[in-house]
């Protein structure tokens, strides 16, 4: 499950490639907009400042801004420096590997199989989608609204 971590960064993200060239946005202004508690939101910007994903201003004028485009960020990799591995179960992770206590035989583990190909899925789409493309989605709201 993405953690509220993730849901969060991924917003603050999407706002930030919204405004891509309009200038720095400030912490209370994405907070506010996207409905984030401030205080979380300082610490999952600054992370995803220190893995090269935004860039800060202080003082007058100040805020953050993408350090690059946003059709060059993948959903994935803003989700695995906030999250952790895609995998469900460790033993399917590709980065974060470990075996199961439990596990005597992981090639006919049934469980692993299966959560392989969740993590294969997941993978497909979100190191697939940029940050450009999940910005410029409708929200959901307006999906129903067509729905009905």
């Amino acid at each position: 499950m993405l953690s509220s971590k993730a849901k969060y960064g991924l917003k603050a993200m999407v706002y930030l490639a919204r405004r891509e060239g309009g200038g720095t946005a400030l912490i209370a202004d994405i907070a506010q907009a996207e409905h984030i508690p401030r205080k979380f939101l300082d610490v999952i910007l600054l992370e995803l400042k220190n893995q090269g994903f935004l860039a800060s201003k202080k003082g007058k004028g100040g805020g953050y801004t993408l350090a690059r485009p946003a059709d060059t960020i993948a959903v994935g990799d803003i989700v695995r420096v906030l999250d952790g591995p895609l995998a469900p179960v460790r033993c399917v992770s590709r980065l974060s590997y470990r075996r199961c206590d439990d596990c005597t035989d992981e090639a006919a583990c049934a469980v692993r199989a299966i959560m392989q190909d969740v993590r294969d899925a997941i993978a497909a789409i979100l190191d697939t989608t940029m940050l450009a493309a999940m910005a410029t989605r409708a929200p959901a709201e307006s999906v129903l609204m067509y729905e009905i």
